[in-house]
This record gives C-alpha cells, structure tokens and sequence, in this order.
C-alpha cells in the first residue's frame, strides 16, 4: 500500500493565512451569533409576555432533542463506516491494474481523508437533524397518544395506534434506513478504496472482499433486509388510510392479496438479513445474492401480480358484491371522522308552486332575510364610517348576530382598522408612535336598509356611539391595537410627564383639536418592554431600524406591539393547530375581541375518506379576496373543531378554549401543552353569544355530503346520487373552484319550533351533468347560545333536506338564469344601470320557506365612475319559476305570491328608512353621530311624488327615455357631490329626483316594447 510522502523539511515555508480574511471571519461569525441571539431572545421575550413561554420552550427543546439524537445516529453511523472501512484495510492492496489506477486516487484523497472522515458525517448529521427535527409534533403526540376508544375493522386496533404510534414508527424506520444505506455506501467506497473490495476480476480461490469488509457489510445488509421487513410488516397497517381511486381504505384485493403478500414479504426479508449473517462468517456472497434475487422477484410476483390477478379476475367481475363491506367500512369512518354521522337528513318534498298567504307560518324568517351582503357593502361602509384617510374597512365584512332592543338581530360588522397609507405624510414618528391603533367597530342591521338604500348603521361614529357600546355600563374600549392590518411593529406608552401622543381622532366639534391617548403600559401589557439598552439593540436588528435604537419616544415605560394579525398570534402560540380562513370580531364584556376557529386534524384515521382541505375550502369568495391564506394541511381525513380562540383587539392577548374536550388529538396536546387551554366553563356568556359555527369546517363536510349523504354501500357503488355544490351565480367565471360559499342567516328550518343563526348551503346534481336542479338543502346550527360556560343542544346540528329524485326545483344556476332572462326585471336593470352607474348583484340566499325553496338577492347601484358605493335599491325574489323584482323584499314576496305572501315584513314605505330610536346616524364627513328620526317622524311627512320633484317630459317615448336617463345620471351625480359635502337636504332631494327619473324612464321604456 502507497502512502503519500512526507513534506520535506527544507521545502517553502507554510502559507500564513492574511489576518484580513480572518477578522472578516470572525466579524462574519459575530453577526451571525447576534441575529440568532436577537431572533431567539426577542421570540422569548414575546412568548414569556403572551404567558405561553412553555409553548416555545416546548418545541425548542423537542427539536433540538430530535436534532441531537438524528445528528449522532447518522453522524457516528456514517463515521464508524469510514473509520471501519480504513482501520480494517489490508496492509498490502493486491498488485492488480485496478489496485495501481487505485493508487492514484488514494495518493489524491489522503491529505483530505482526516477532513472527509470528519467534516462528511458532521454534514450528513446536520441534514439529518434537520429533518428529524421538524417531525417534533409526531413524536410528542405519540408520547401523549390518547385512545379513541373505538377499534378498526381490520384488525381490531385502537385507532389511536394509527392517529398517534404508527406514524412516529414510520419515520423512525425510515430513518434508520437512510442511516444503514448512507452508511453502506460509506463502507462500500472506503473498502474499495483502500482494497477491502474488488470489483474487478479475480483470480480462482482469491475473495473479494477481506474478512473485515465481508462482515462489515454483511451485517449493514442484514440490518437493512431487516428494515425492509419492518416497513412491509408497516404497510399492513397502513393500507387501511390508502386513498383508493374511488374509495379510501383497503379493498377486498388489499384485505385478501395485499396484506397476505406483505406478511410474505416480511418474512422473506427476515430469512434475506439471516443468510447476510450466514455470508459474514462465509467467504462467498452467493446466498444473500440469491435471497436478495427471491426477494425482488416475489416482490413483483406477490406483491404485484398476485393482487393484480385478484383484481381483475375475481374482484372486478363480482365488484359490488365483494366491495360492498369495505365500502360500508368507508362510508362509517367518513361520517365518524369528520363529525357527519349524526346528520339529520329528511326529505322535503318542496312544493315550486306560489300561492297567497303562503309564508304565513314563515313569517318570522322572512323578516330576518339579510339583504346587506357583506361582500359588496364594505365601500358603502368605507364612505360612511371610514371618517379619516388613515382608517380603513377589509373588503369581506363579517356576519353576527347582537341582541338589540331583546331581539336577536343579524348583523354585518367591521372594525375600524388603522391605515398607514393613507397618510400624506410618513415619517418614522408618525407610523409608529402617533398612528398605533383603529378606532371602533361599525355594525348595521343585515335585514334592515337604511335611508336610500344606505346600511342602517346602529353602532359608529367617532367618538363611538350606538347600541352596542351603550350596552356596556363598566365602560368600552374601541381602540384597535391588534387586526389583520396592522402595522409590523408600533410602540406604545409614555412617561408620567407626558400626556401621550398617539392619535384616537380629530374632534371636529372643537376645531379638528387632536384627541391623544397614552397606552396604560403600567396597567395592561399588549407587548414586550423595550425600555432597556439590551431590549432597544435587539428589536433595532430585529426590525432593522436603527430609529428604535435612538429615537426619545422609546422610553422605560414603552412596549412594542408586532405580530399583530389575530390568526398569526394564534398561530404561533398554538403551533398544532389548523386555523380556519375567516377570523371576525365580536364586542364582548366592553372589549373588541377577534374570533379564530381553530381544529385537530389527522390524515390517518383508518378507511376514512382524505380530503383535500385547499380545495375544498376554497369558494369564490376565497378566490376574490386574493389573500394568503393560512396555511393548510395537504389533506386530512380527520378533523375536529377543537378549539376557539380569542385575541383582544385592545392587548393582544390570546385565550385559547377547549371547545371539544373530548377529542383525544385535543387531548393528546393538552398533556403536552398543559398550560394552553382553558376549560370551556371559563367561556363568558357574552362571548357564547357570538361563537359560532365554523366556514371551513362546512365546508369540508359539505364536500363530503357530496358521496356520503348516501349510507348504503351498494348505492354509493354505483354512484347515481352523487351530488356537487353549485357555482356561485354572481360571479362570471364557470371555473370548478367558483364554488358558491355557505351564508350565514337566520332562518327557521321545517319541523323545527323557532328560527336560528345558520351556516347554509345548497346541492345539485353531480357528475357529467349540465342540469341544475337542487338536490339537497344543509343547514348547521350556528347559535352556541349565551349561557356561560354552557354550549346550546342544538349547536353544531346538521340538518339536510333531501329533495326527492324525481322533482325539479330550480337550482341557484337557474335562477339566477331566470332572474337574468325575465323581461321586467333585464329591462329594468338595464335602465338602472345606463349612464353613470352601474348594477351590483349581491349574495342569492336560498331558504326553505312556505314548504319550498325561496331565493333572494339583493340588487345595489353605484356610480359609475368617481366615489363609489353600493346602495340597496331592489330586491329579487324567487319560488319556483316565479320571480319577483321590487324595491322592498315585501313587494317582491307580494309579486311572487299573489299580492298577499304572508311574510308580514312590515310596511313597505317604512322598510327603508325604520330605524329604533335607539340607533345612530353617523355624519360621514365629520363623524358625528346622532340619534336617528323616530318612525313617526320619518313618515309624518311623506316622500314628494314624481311630479313634485320633476316634470315628466314631453314627447315620443324614446325622448322621454333619453331625457330620464340624463335627469337621472345628473341626479346621481349631485347626490355623490351632496353626500361627500356632507349636505343632507341636498342629498335627500338628488334621490327624489334619482326616483322620479327613474320611474320615468321605466316607462317610457315600457311603451317602447309595447
């Protein structure tokens, strides 16, 4: 064996390493050690602050345990290798032409052997920690594993064994086959390298391989072979979570084929590892050459043909007999593990026919029909409460319900947020010591229009005024510190000498005089003190901003507030947990507090059905908001809505609840995050009042319905009723992933005694089928009740009404078809939207009324151009194929059923202007609210008629048309001028002459198709 010759002693001196290159080595490693020290401390800091210090320190240390244990297996595996295959070379390589091209190579890597020995495993061991640290969340809930108290139906185990022990097994197993193949391949070069293996040919009765590589080697092999057993012993039991191309979990060629040729091939994988034991005391590696050939060979024989054979041959022949109990097995499991097996299905037998007095019995529904889509109105919202430049109102407002005057009413609702850009003038001080917070929250009736088609705010303004902060006699706080749109970082507090400079409002009333506010940092903590030296360096690297660092406002009473998005905060002191898209905002006890659904979910429950959670929680709505949404598990077929959480708009501070205790995923995190949850009993009765029932969660199991409302497994096999939920109407595109989103309303469903707050949605027919009748109706029950500590019966029940096969119910597709190619109603839309304004269609709601379906959709109209904003000025309706189109839901029902629905509205001429007494009007231009006009008072004086506010003109009708909708676009025009002046009488008689016009034009268009 050659050996590289030494340096001589009379050869160059060694290079010396520049002293340049080694402080900027040292610098390089200083700023590295300070943004892991800045990011590690901060992370503390603002964990320890939120009370969930436990959470992180939870998880540091599990990875890092991880990470230790992963980088010393495949690190000390990987280096035992090199050093084995080294210490074990034979002392004279054979002379071979091999050996001497060898040579050359080992000549090459000995001055790099020690670096290779040691830097290699060190880097091998890094990636594999790595790796092994980010499954800390399987192995803490294996160690914590719970029982679900229910077996599978294959082999009769926990399904805890699947949720929680299976898959920490797999990953170790799969570790350690990395480890044994890395560590072969080490051994395999080493040994060759340095002669222990030939490859070559060899002379008769020479070996191979040296004693020490053949037992070396043998023994990895052996090691392996056993591992493989291993994982085909593991495919058992998890063949029982496979998706199917139609049906998840095993199959009768899995229970029959599969799984017996996984026991087989375990065992040959057992006898494989004994004869790489036998070979490592034998010179000659003919028998686990062999073993490893039976191995591949029965591995494509019985683990491949065999279950193909049974497939074609005997199952798809006899397919619906034979599949018939895994599919049962499919369709238990489904419906157990997303929560739908106690779905209330019936059949309605909905009647399309309209006759008088028809809603009676439903008239307190149809009160409570929500005509203000939170989706269209935010701009209407924007014009008349944003008040200031830097607020501002998210796009999707949230749906709610609050008790006002002792009558639950829906309610459409938005926080004030702060805006940073809509300042004219940004500078370090102003973004983030002045503007630090929104200002209260805006609500209005979502069954009631206000003046000309306004929202009917009963809560806003600035100073906030109204029906919900009256409500509260130990005080209300408004301002909104922490929300989806908050700044990165602001900092509050000010010293005792100082009064406070952050900005609550301009108060008009006293000459646009400033209204500060100091943040009680000595009372309330909303973020991490950043008074000291230490605490200032670490956020000015943290946020790389050197202003922290020198400005005078960061003082000893200072706090910094950052991570300030209610789903982000949740997110990270709850690591385990799947968050729910929609977070909203509940006034409750005094306090703005944002609402974060939260679930445990698993993808390896046995024989259920997994679910791709992006896909089926994504709707049209999903796709026009154009956010990032949370992140999402790939699929799941397990899911709970474990857990509700809060985040007070005010301190940031995050209450998680353990909504379903009795979830042993749940439980499992419980035991290793103690200190997380609150018991439910600590719920608020306030608080319950707004809890409600989850979109994603309705989603899924919506999805679901789709195959699984069907219990029979002969009917799902054959697939004749399966259904899909429809395309939102309103919107343009027919893409798959348009899906129409559930809506929450109040509504009272069939057989039941009183109306509910309800999550809902509609079903038609699935398949290749462009017909689109409706199949099903599903409603869950959305109301938690207001009892503290105490969860409503009827929470969270699932009602589906099953129409039956034969009817033909128009489905939301084809009425919105009917809405669009009736005549009356395109003619007259097509007039309101001539000119300068246009048509917004909002939300069709479907509710099961009068012993059939209604829809109803609201119909806004906006400028054209300029200020824009919606307001409410007619409504369709539609049962059966009789459509109505009015600008009162009252006259529309009327159309629809004769001249008498028996909805019981109430007054069409007050529907638009009855506001309690008790509510507000909000001044958009000043922000000033004041009590809204009683009933009497808003019709003791009746609207002027069209010939009052302008002359009808004269002429043939398409004059009279042309000069209406000029009459009209002007009115229009001076209204938008009227409302942004803040002039009311103005306003007021630009919608007279809005009215009129229109009116006007409606019929000269009407003689013009005569």
């Amino acid at each position: 064996m050659s050996f590289a010759p030494p340096r001589r002693q009379d050869g160059p001196p060694a290079r010396r390493r520049s002293p340049l290159l080694i402080t900027l080595l040292v610098l390089g490693a200083l700023v590295v050690a300070l943004l892991f020290l800045t990011n590690f401390w901060t992370e503390i800091l603002w964990f320890d602050q939120l009370g969930f210090s436990d959470v992180i320190w939870t998880q540091w240390i599990a990875r890092a345990v991880l990470f230790v244990a992963a980088f010393l297996v495949m690190g000390g595996a990987v280096f035992a290798s090199f050093s084995i295959g080294y210490r074990t070379r034979p002392v004279y390589a054979p002379s071979t032409p091999e050996q001497a091209t060898l040579d050359q190579y080992r000549e090459a890597v000995e001055p790099l052997r020690k670096v290779v020995t040691y830097a290699g495993p060190v880097l091998i061991g890094l990636f594999a920690g790595v790796a092994a640290s980010s499954q800390w969340r399987t192995v803490l809930l294996a160690l914590n594993g719970q029982s679900f108290g229910q077996d599978d139906p294959q082999f009769g185990i926990d399904v805890g064994f699947y949720v929680f022990t299976l898959p920490v097994i797999r990953f170790a197993v799969s570790f350690l086959m990395a480890v044994v193949v890395i560590s072969g391949i080490a051994a395999v070069v080493t040994h060759y390298l340095y002669g222990g293996l030939r490859i070559g040919p060899v002379a008769q009765g020479e070996s191979r391989t040296t004693t020490a590589a053949r037992v070396h080697l043998a023994v990895l092999g052996a090691v392996l072979m056993l591992l493989i057993g291993a994982n085909y012993w593991l495919d058992r039991y998890t063949i029982l979570s496979d998706r199917g191309d139609r049906y998840d979990g095993a199959s009768y060629t899995d229970v029959h084929a599969v799984i017996p040729s996984k026991e087989i091939l375990t065992g040959v994988a057992v006898i494989v590892a004994v004869l790489f034991l036998v070979a490592a005391f034998r010179d000659s590696w003919r028998l686990p050459a062999i073993g490893v050939g039976l191995m591949v060979v029965s591995a494509i024989a019985i683990g491949g043909i065999y279950p193909a054979v049974v497939e074609r041959f005997q199952v798809q022949p006899n397919a619906q007999s034979l599949e018939a109990p895994y599919i049962q097995r499919n369709i238990d499991a489904t419906r157990q593990a997303f929560d739908i097996e106690d779905v209330d299905s019936k059949t309605y037998d909905a009647t399309t026919e309209a006759t008088q007095g028809q809603l009676r019995d439903d008239a307190e529904t149809t009160t409570q029909v929500r005509l203000l889509d939170p989706q269209v109105v935010s701009p209407s919202f924007r014009q008349l409460q944003q008040n200031k430049q830097y607020y501002n109102f998210t796009d999707n407002l949230a749906v709610d319900r609050y008790e006002i005057d002792g009558e639950s009413r829906d309610t459409v609702i938005a926080v004030r947020e702060l805006n940073l850009g809509g300042l004219a003038d940004r500078n370090w001080v102003n973004d983030h010591t002045v503007f630090t917070h929104g200002f209260g929250v805006v609500a209005a009736y979502g069954s009631q229009p206000g003046p000309d088609g306004q929202p009917a705010f009963f809560e806003g303004g600035i100073p906030t005024q109204g029906a919900l902060s009256e409500m509260f006699s130990s005080g209300y706080e408004p301002r909104i510190y922490f929300s989806p749109e908050a700044p990165s970082y602001s900092i509050v507090g000010a010293p005792e000498s100082e009064s406070g400079w952050e900005l609550d409002y301009q108060a008009d009333e006293e000459g646009g005089q400033q209204v500060l506010t100091k943040f009680p940092t000595d009372e309330v903590e909303a973020g991490p003190e950043i008074g000291s030296f230490l605490h200032k360096l670490l956020y000015s690297l943290k946020f790389g901003d050197e202003q922290i660092f020198f400005s005078e406002r960061v003082t000893e009473a200072s706090q910094i507030l950052y991570d300030r998005d209610p789903q982000e905060r949740v997110a990270k002191v709850a690591p385990w947990l799947t968050l729910d898209n929609k977070v909203y905002p509940a006034v409750v006890d005094g306090r703005v507090k944002w609402v974060v659904d939260a679930y445990t979910t698993s993808d390896a429950y046995p024989y259920s059905a997994s679910q791709p959670m992006q896909e089926a929680t994504t709707d049209s709505l999903t796709l026009a908001a154009q956010g990032v949404p949370v992140e999402l598990p790939p699929e799941v077929n397990y899911i709970r809505n474990s857990v509700k959480a809060t985040v007070d708009a005010y301190d940031g501070s995050v209450t998680l609840y353990a909504w379903d205790p009795e979830d042993p995923v749940l439980q499992a995190w419980s035991q290793v995050f103690p200190n997380s949850l609150e018991p439910i009993s600590e719920i608020s009765g306030d608080l319950m009042s707004h809890v409600r029932y989850p979109e994603d969660l309705f989603k899924v199991q919506r999805t679901l319905l789709e195959r699984y409302h069907v219990t029979d497994a002969v009917q799902l096999f054959s697939g004749s009723d399966e259904w899909a939920t429809p395309n939102d109407p309103v919107v343009s595109t027919t893409a798959e992933s348009s899906k129409q989103p559930p809506y929450y309303m109040t509504l009272q469903m069939p057989e039941e005694e009183s109306p509910a707050f309800s999550l809902t949605s509609t079903f038609i027919p699935g398949g290749n089928t462009d017909r689109e009748i409706l199949t099903g109706y599903l409603a869950a029950n959305a109301d938690a009740g207001s009892e503290a500590g105490e969860v409503a019966e009827s929470y969270g029940k699932l009602q589906l009404l099953e129409l039956p096969r034969d009817a033909t119910v128009p489905g939301p597709g084809q009425v919105q078809n009917n809405f669009n190619s009736n005549p009356t109603i395109s003619e007259q839309l097509n007039i309101l939207g001539r000119g300068d304004s246009e048509v917004v269609r909002g939300n069709q709601l479907t509710l099961p009324v009068g012993g059939g379906l209604l829809y109803v959709q609201p119909v806004y109209i906006q400028s054209g151009s300029g200020t824009q904003f919606p307001l409410l000025r007619r409504v369709l309706v539609a049962f059966g194929d009789q459509t109505g189109y009015a600008e009162t839901l009252d006259e529309a029902l009327d159309q629809v059923f004769g001249g008498d629905s028996g909805a019981q509205a109430g007054d069409a001429d007050q529907a638009e202007t009855d506001v309690p007494t008790d509510d507000v009007v909000v001044d958009p231009e000043t922000g000033e609210a004041t009590p809204s006009p009683s009933p009497s008072a808003t019709t003791a004086e009746p609207s002027p008629t069209p010939s009052e506010t302008t002359q009808a003109p004269a002429g043939d009708p398409q004059t009279r048309l042309d000069a209406a909708l000029q009459e009209a676009s002007q009115a229009l025009t001076d209204s938008n001028e009227a409302l942004q002046d803040g002039d009311w009488a103005a306003y007021g008689e630009a919608q007279d002459r809005l009215q009129a016009a229109l009116e006007d034009a409606l019929a000269a268009e009407g003689e013009l198709s005569e």
